[in-house]
Formats: structure tokens, C-alpha cells, sequence
């Protein structure tokens, strides 16, 4: 179940918080849902209790607050407006990207699909889904750790009428199952139809938290739909006859040629416009919303709390007239309470007892409705994320904007190259790389930071792994899985680079400018160093500033501003400074260097005593540091 208790959101300069010591509870095995108008504080509620903004009080799911819970995806599925992803990546592969990180098998991912009938459109980018789609998409992502709580922002909001019973039929089948779901809504029909318990914010604080069977009595109105094409003159003689009778008659005009008369019948309706000669297209009886000027919610009934006063909470929400008997029949089949395929981690007190509801018999699978629920999973505990390394490697590899860098540094390393040949004057090194001398960076480091800073600037952009907690979590281990997986790619990139700048000098000029130096080794070594190391800055930047912007500015950066700075702390030649450094290593450590370590470690010595190495291990450390400090302080907080 769900404990808030006393949320409040901080003050909004001089306007009163958009929260204001807010406090129920939705039990397992119940619809819940917070009702109110836009502005009333729903959304608000729901991210002070995922802990997604700063404010005061706390919020228990099964007893534990979220920040907490070792796996939030596996105890809290959540849907907070549209499906966080990159617009060019495929509905199959963003589910599996975020199996990945939630350490379930990939095979879930294609079972959630066939549950929520997306199997047929897996292939399709996320950018061209449909409203309804992506609403399908969310709740198949909130079920991929197979959590016991539902938090769920207005998910028919924008749904047909079709699309809206398939939703509330997947919402009562997983409550069925022992689950607790937690929903908002602006329409109290809705709320009455589908809900076991409806607790009703009004700019901010809570007023009314009852029963749906409560709530349909003492807070909707029945009213009488007429559809006329003289609506204005119908309106004003109904309004002019409750006058003169004395009698409690309001007359809401829906727009159009529709109003609704609240406080009379559909006889009385009917016989005014009779005698006045009216022609009526509709007259029916409808249960209404809360009725015309209701900005401030009207309870009566003795099971109404007054404004700002929590309704007394019953143990259980009744089991027998929640639903109205004019709801419409789920499109989902709806398994029965404690069905077998209930997610195995519930606790048995968490489940409520079995019992009918009235509206439920005679549901069933209608054509083309969903298989139900997906199986339960086995899954054994592990660090968060996951598997951060498989999610890294599916979401550099979901979409091609890592492909189109990597092929666009190699077309311009190697023009540059070739013109770099045809005008002369060029060192070897910087001709087979590329590099001339105008340039801070070459066009392979230079890519490589920007592929480390997409790394990070995706996250922030595009949410999908942290949806649930707010900006992306500050994990070593995703950090690591970052830094791993860019160096790869910027190792990668290093080495097609300097074959194929090699390959076309060949072809353009023959063999003479591409023959291998005798300082191979130290040259190569400082190659793929600068290319990692722009790869690492782009990483630790855009994760420190939240920007793929700021991540390859900061690359661009260390040659232009730290080097000049680390050139002139220097003293002496770089190379001489490191030279003997091997000796002086063997007098500090007397113990003998397996395999001649000595000579390795001398020279990573001398490439980083050179100003472009120093600036650049300088800048890491700075970045590391930083970031560091930015993952304790967002864990303090």
C-alpha cells in the first residue's frame, strides 16, 4: 500500500504551494485515484511522493520510502505524462534498453509488447507514435519490473472511448491481482467508474477522501442531457419556469447545441419544450459531473470531511457498488483476485480478500483485447542499474546518431588529410591523423568527445532509464559502463581513422607517405590517449553540466584554455622533466618491475608531461572531482 502523509511543496514566491499538507492512503488491491481540476496540485502530489521535487513530508510504499528501495522498478511502475525516449528509436528497442537496465531478461520486453498490443508496431520510431500508443508504451515500460505499485499522471487523458476501457480494464486486472494503483484525473466520472476510492484536491489541499460508492452519491449530480438547435431559448425558458416556481434548477450550456439542466427531470424538461414548440434532438438522463460553479468541491452527507480535513479512512473500500451499472465493459480480460500469475514478490497481508463487484460478471475478452497481465519474473538481486554495461551498449546502438559521427569524422579526416599532403609542410604524425596545425583537436578527437558527451546529454534529453526518479541517477556503476563503452568507440574510431587517412594518402600519392616511423609506439600510444581522454572529458562534462553542449565545449576547451596554462606552469623541456623518472622509480620501490613495467609507466610519464597530456589529465581529474561531488550532493539532498 501507499502512505503520503503531510505533503507539501516548497512556497512559490509569493503564491501559496501548490500542495499543501496532503495525506491518504491507497491500499493494495484498489483503484486509487486523485481527483481535481487542472491547477489543483495532482501532478504536483505525485512527484513530491516519488521524491522528484523538494518539498516536506514522506510517502511509504509498503513501508519503506522510495529513496530507500534498492530496485525502484521493481516496486513502484511509473507514468508521469509522455514516454521519456529518444523520438528515433524503435519501440522495441527502447523496451529492451530499459530491460537492460532494470536486470530483467530482454524476453520481457516482448512479452509486456504483446500484453499492451504494441507486437504489431515493435518496429516503429517512438517520434511517430499516436497518443494512445504512447500510452500503451508507458504502462508496458511501468510493468517491465513487474512492480506492486502503479503511479500513473493522467493516463487517459487524450484517449478514445475504446482506448480509455482498455486502459481501466489493464488497472483493474492488475488490482485484481493484489497490486495497488495510484492514478489522477480531471474527470470525476471517470473517477467514479473506475475507481474503489477517489480523494479530491482542490487548489492544493485535500478536501474529500472517500469511497467511489460515497463519492457517486454525495458528489455527482444526476443531470439531463438535451441536444436542441434553439439550446439558448430552451435554457432561458427552463431558467425563467424555476424562477417563478421557486425551484433549484441550474441550466449549463455544454456548447454547441447541447445543455445540461442539473436539479430536474427529463418529463419536465420535455414538456416545456412541447409547449414552447421546441424540436429536441437528445433528452436523457446521465449521471453528471459536480455541477456548474463547483471551483471549490460541494460535499454533503455525513461521510464528508470538511475543507482541509481528511476524511476518516475506512479498513477496506466496499466491495459492492463501485462501478456503476451503466460502465462500460473492459476491453481486457479480467483475471479473478489472487489469480496464480500474480507477481511473486507481493506480501500476503498486502493482498485484500476476494470478493465480487458489482458490474463485474458478465466481463470478458472482447475481440482483439489484451492476453491480460504478463507471466511473473525470477529475477536475482543485483547492483542498480542492473546491468549497466548491456543498457549502455543497447542505447549507443538504438539509434544512429553515433554511426552518422563516426562516418562524418572519417570523410573529414580524411579530406583533411589528403589536402594536408597536397599542400606540404605537414609532420607525418599530424598528416596520418589528420591534424593540422590551425586545429586545436583533430577530427577523431573531437568526435570522440562528442560521442562521450552524447553519452550523457541523451540521458538528460531523452530520460528513459531514471523516468521514475527525476534526472539521471549519479550511479559508479553507469558511470563506469559510460566510460567503458566510449572508449571502445573512441578506440575504434582512432584506429579507422589513421587506416583509412593511410589508405587514401596511398592511393593519391603511393608509398612514401605512409611508412611506419621508428617512434611507433609512443606516437600511437599518444594518439589513442588524446582520443580516449576527449571521449572521458565529453563523458564527465555532460554529466557534471546536464548538456551535450557543455560536454563538447569542455573538450574543445582543454586545448584552447587549459593548455596554454599547463605550457606555462611547466618548467623545462616536458621530455626532460620525465626523462629518468624509470631510475628514480627503482630507488623509491626496491622491489624489481614484472615484465619491465618501468618502461611502460615511463612512458605514460612522458605523454602527460607533455602540455596537451598535463592539460588533459589535469581537466579529468577536475571533471572527476566534480562529478563526484555533484552525486553526493543530489544523494544528501
Amino acid at each position: 500500500m501507499i502512505q503520503a502523509l503531510g505533503l507539501t511543496s516548497n512556497p512559490r514566491k509569493e503564491l501559496p504551494p501548490a500542495v499543501d499538507d496532503v495525506s491518504f492512503e491507497a491500499h493494495a488491491g484498489r483503484v486509487t485515484m486523485l481527483l481535481g481540476a487542472p491547477g489543483a496540485g495532482k501532478t504536483t502530489a505525485l512527484r513530491l511522493m516519488l521524491e522528484l521535487q523538494p518539498g516536506r513530508g514522506i510517502t511509504y510504499f509498503r513501508g519503506r520510502p522510495l529513496h530507500s528501495i534498492g530496485h525502484p522498478s521493481r516496486e513502484v511502475g511509473v507514468l508521469l505524462g509522455d514516454v521519456p525516449g529518444h523520438p528515433a528509436r524503435t519501440v522495441r528497442g527502447h523496451v529492451r534498453m530499459l530491460c537492460a537496465a532494470a536486470g530483467v531478461p530482454a524476453r520481457r520486453g516482448d512479452e509486456v509488447l504483446e500484453t499492451v498490443g504494441l507486437v504489431s508496431l515493435r518496429e516503429e520510431r517512438l517520434g511517430v507514435l499516436s497518443r494512445g500508443m504512447d500510452r500503451r508504451l508507458g504502462l508496458a515500460c511501468a510493468l517491465l519490473g513487474n512492480p506492486h505499485t502503479l503511479v500513473l499522471d493522467e493516463p487517459a487523458r487524450g484517449l478514445s472511448a475504446g482506448e480509455n476501457r482498455w486502459l481501466h480494464g489493464m488497472l483493474r486486472a492488475y488490482a485484481d491481482q493484489g497490486g495497488t494503483v495510484l492514478s489522477t484525473t480531471a474527470d470525476p466520472k471517470e473517477a467514479a467508474r473506475a475507481a474503489d476510492r477517489v480523494v479530491t484536491l482542490d487548489q492544493g489541499r485535500l478536501v474529500a477522501d472517500q469511497p467511489a460508492v460515497d463519492f457517486s452519491r454525495t458528489r455527482l449530480r444526476p443531470r439531463v442531457a438535451v441536444r436542441t438547435p434553439h439550446a439558448a431559448r430552451l435554457s432561458a425558458l427552463l431558467t425563467k419556469e424555476a424562477r417563478t416556481a421557486r425551484r433549484s434548477v441550474e441550466v449549463a450550456e455544454d456548447g454547441g447545441n447541447r445543455i445540461s439542466v442539473y436539479g430536474s427531470t427529463c418529463a419536465e424538461v420535455g414538456e416545456t419544450a412541447f409547449r414552447n414548440g421546441i424540436v429536441v434532438h437528445q433528452l436523457a438522463d446521465e449521471t453528471g459531473d459536480m455541477g456548474p460553479g463547483a471551483g471549490v468541491p460541494h460535499v454533503e452527507g455525513p461521510t464528508a470531511p470538511e475543507e482541509g480535513t481528511p476524511a476518516p479512512q475506512p479498513s477496506a473500500a466496499p466491495s459492492s457498488g463501485v462501478q456503476p451499472p451503466t460502465a462500460s465493459p473492459a476491453s481486457a480480460a479480467i483475471p479473478e483476485a489472487g489469480h496464480p500469475d500474480g507477481p511473486p514478490d507481493f506480501r500476503p497481508a498486502d493482498r485484500p480478500p476476494a470478493g465480487p463487484r458489482d458490474g463485474d460478471e458478465g466481463r470478458g475478452a472482447e475481440s482483439g483485447s489484451s492476453a491480460g497481465l504478463p507471466p511473473p519474473l525470477s529475477v536475482r538481486s543485483a547492483p542498480r542499474p542492473l546491468h549497466p554495461l548491456r543498457y549502455e551498449i543497447r542505447r549507443i546502438t538504438g539509434v544512429g546518431t553515433g554511426f552518422l559521427v563516426g562516418a562524418a569524422v572519417l570523410v573529414v579526416s580524411a579530406l583533411t588529410a589528403v589536402l594536408l599532403a597536397r599542400i606540404g609542410h605537414t609532420p607525418q604524425p599530424r598528416l596520418l591523423a589528420g591534424w593540422p596545425r590551425e586545429l586545436p583537436l583533430p577530427p577523431a578527437a573531437i568526435g570522440a568527445g562528442l560521442l562521450g558527451a552524447l553519452a550523457f546529454g541523451d540521458e538528460f534529453r531523452h530520460p528513459a532509464l531514471a523516468a521514475d526518479r527525476g534526472g539521471v541517477p549519479r550511479r559508479l556503476g553507469l558511470l563506469t559502463a559510460k566510460l567503458l563503452v566510449t572508449s571502445a568507440a573512441a578506440l575504434v574510431l582512432a584506429v579507422l581513422t589513421i587506416g583509412c587517412d593511410a589508405e587514401l594518402l596511398h592511393l593519391f600519392y603511393g608509398r612514401e607517405l605512409i611508412e611506419i616511423p621508428a617512434d611507433w609506439l609512443p606516437l600511437g600510444a599518444s594518439w589513442l590517449g588524446l582520443v580516449v581522454g576527449c571521449a572521458w572529458a565529453g563523458v564527465l562534462a555532460a554529466g557534471v553540466f546536464r548538456s551535450t553542449i557543455a560536454g563538447l565545449a569542455t573538450v574543445v576547451a582543454v586545448p584552447l584554455l587549459v593548455g596554454p596554462v599547463v605550457r606555462k606552469l611547466s618548467e623545462g623541456p616536458p621530455v626532460r622533466a620525465a626523462a629518468g623518472a624509470s631510475p628514480r622509480m627503482r630507488e623509491a620501490l626496491p622491489l624489481r618491475w614484472p615484465f619491465g613495467g618501468e618502461r611502460y609507466l615511463e612512458g605514460a610519464l612522458r605523454i602527460i608531461a607533455q602540455p596537451m597530456g598535463g592539460a588533459l589529465a589535469l581537466s579529468l581529474a577536475v571533471l572527476l572531482c566534480a562529478y563526484l561531488l555533484t552525486s553526493l550532493r543530489n544523494r544528501a539532498r
